[in-house]
């Protein structure tokens, strides 16, 4: 259960001048309180004590009902919603307190420090004087004095910041605004005016955090949501900026400013979320189509043509087009040599383009800003057995086709080649010898080639044909004499040969 003392406290921790709740001690006779309002003060006052601020305040309401002009249901109302957060709530009823009892300084020093807070300079220096005027303890004069001599202050400071705005020296209207805002906490204007200086100087992310406080201290606050959603927008985040902008719409569906927004901003997030799920559905070209789209649709603001083709360069990549994934790629690179998407995607088409030296330089950049990514780690680790297995024997190279060919395309290139070096079609001597060691590896590229297993180890870099590449070194060599070879089939997709084919 929370206690009297721990709400008095927590409330003295925000306004440290008094201690809110001294009116609790007022004897109801002397407002003429009649019974009823005088039990729901007494319950009121103990749910305050419990902790528990949404009875005692549905209490409080009820003695106010029962007593329009009683200054401490009024007074004790404010207690709650003070406690509750409810700075807005709690003014009104200070200010009621203070017409109906003018003398009561402690209700006047805290309405006073709210509007401090609101960055009501004027209002808070006046309540501040009078209590000043109005014979207060020695605390509340202290208080008082203390305060007045900050709403002077923070008055000398904001005179500053809109003079330095308005010569255009925003960084020091910045510090001026720091400094007050400090103290005017609950100041919309001022925090908006600070969003300006950010945006001026080329720190949006600042400024949002600004605006989005002023959208929620200043009623129906349209021009705030606006203002975060094009900032959104300019910053490549469409989800949040439409977001916003319906913020804004359902405070006033009619604003043109944001209707005309959101509209723009509605067909580009569209656009992207259809391109997206047709990557998701592995339908590259036409989520890349869909992304050339988005770059027309805004082709003003530079983020959305740089994140476009760098999901068309992933779209490239991933549909095994390398020399198109490549210059797309390229392209997102030279704007961003850092983004490590464009430099993961442009890897995978080096490596289907046999660059394995440009795909470890890739994977090793991208590494460099982020080491923890277990896909980059991999690819490198590939390309870098891919580059080992180059430099011996390399079955794509043998039967000429690229490493993302069709079983088709690989039967199709061995037979041609199996015929075209065939050891019977070479008497000397030497060119059969030759000839024997093409055929055999030839055959060789197409048992591994045309096995879906065989094929797989061989693109992540062992040869499953050498037993020195396998791990543990084991495995089985690839030792088969020409003499195994006869009677092959070279129009066959596979094995037992059937007949002996003979060249005259």
């Amino acid at each position: 259960m929370v206690s009297l003392g721990s709400v008095t406290n927590r409330l003295a921790s925000v306004f440290p001048f008094l201690l809110v709740l001294v009116d609790l001690q007022y004897e109801g006779a002397e407002c003429g309180i009649n019974g009823d309002v005088e039990k729901h003060l007494e319950m009121g006052k103990k749910l305050l004590a419990a902790g528990q601020l949404a009875d005692a305040l549905s209490q409080f309401h009820a003695a106010v009902d029962g007593d329009p002009d009683n200054y401490i249901a009024y007074y004790r109302r404010a207690t709650v919603y003070l406690a509750m957060g409810k700075s807005k709530a709690a003014i009104p009823d200070l200010s009621k307190v203070v017409e109906l009892k003018t003398d009561f300084t402690a209700a006047r020093l805290q309405r006073g420090h709210l509007l401090l807070k609101q960055g009501k300079l004027d209002e808070a220096e006046d309540d501040f004087k009078k209590v000043l005027k109005s014979h207060p303890s020695e605390n509340e004069e202290k208080e008082a004095q203390s305060q007045l001599l900050k709403a002077d202050e923070m008055q000398r400071l904001r005179s500053q910041a809109h003079a330095a705005f308005d010569r255009k020296d925003y960084q020091a209207a910045i510090a001026f605004l720091d400094s007050i805002l400090e103290v005017c906490v609950w100041d919309a204007e001022l925090r908006e005016l600070r969003a300006e200086c950010f945006i001026k100087e080329g720190e949006p992310g600042k400024a949002i955090s600004d605006l989005k406080s002023a959208s929620k201290l200043k009623n129906d606050n349209t021009e705030a949501f606006y203002k975060i959603s094009t900032i959104y927008y300019h910053l490549g985040d469409h989800e949040l900026s439409l977001s916003e902008v319906r913020e804004c719409l359902k405070l006033d569906q009619d604003h043109k400013r944001c209707f005309a927004h959101y509209k723009q901003v509605k067909k580009l997030n569209k656009l992207i979320e259809s391109a997206e799920e047709l990557i998701r559905e592995g339908r590259y070209v036409d989520a890349a189509s869909k992304y050339e789209s988005v770059m027309k649709t805004e082709p003003d603001i530079p983020i959305y043509t740089i994140r476009s083709k760098e999901r068309i360069c992933h779209c490239f990549s991933k549909d095994e087009k390398p020399v198109e994934a490549i210059k797309a790629c390229s392209e997102v690179l030279q704007l961003e040599p850092a983004n490590v998407n464009a430099l993961k995607d442009r890897a995978e088409a080096y490596l289907i383009e046999e660059m394995y030296d440009e795909a470890i330089q890739d994977y090793e950049t991208a590494q460099e800003h982020n080491e923890n990514d277990q896909q980059i780690r991999e690819g490198l680790e590939k390309a870098q057995r891919l580059l080992k297995q180059s430099q011996k024997r390399d079955y794509y190279k043998i039967l000429g086709v690229k490493r993302n060919a069709k079983k088709q395309e690989i039967i199709k290139a061995y037979r041609k080649l199996a015929l075209q070096w065939h050891p019977d079609n070479f008497q000397n001597e030497e060119e059969k010898k030759k000839a024997e060691k093409k055929f055999i590896d030839i055959a060789a590229a197409k048992e591994v080639l045309s096995d879906p297993e065989m094929r797989k180890k061989f693109d992540e870099g062992e040869d499953p044909l050498d037993a020195e590449s396998q791990q543990g070194g084991g495995g089985n060599s690839f030792h088969r004499s020409w003499n195994s070879w006869q009677g092959f089939n070279p129009f066959s997709s596979g094995g037992p040969f059937r007949f002996k084919f003979h060249f005259n």
